[in-house]
């Protein structure tokens, strides 16, 4: 049950996300140049890139064990 209380805000935040898409879409259809595709087009690009790029880095130190702690203790958490 409590993970319904986390599904359905998300399904919520995802239709209304998409409804202001779909309806941003549809009113500036015939208003955006050719240019200004391209420019959508490279920014989605090179976010992606970019966000998969940290990600490998980020995963590439975890893996190369630059996240350990100094001590050296690999299986315990100080705190």
């Amino acid at each position: 049950m409590g993970k319904w209380y986390v599904i359905v805000p998300l399904l919520a935040v995802l239709v209304a996300a998409l409804w202001f898409a779909g309806s941003a879409w549809i009113e500036f259809a015939g208003d955006i140049p050719l240019y200004g595709y391209f420019a959508i087009i490279g920014g989605v690009f090179f976010s992606l890139l970019i966000g998969g790029g940290l990600m490998a880095l980020a995963f590439y130190s975890d893996r190369a064990g630059y996240d350990d702690m100094a001590s050296g203790d690999r299986g315990k958490k100080q705190g």
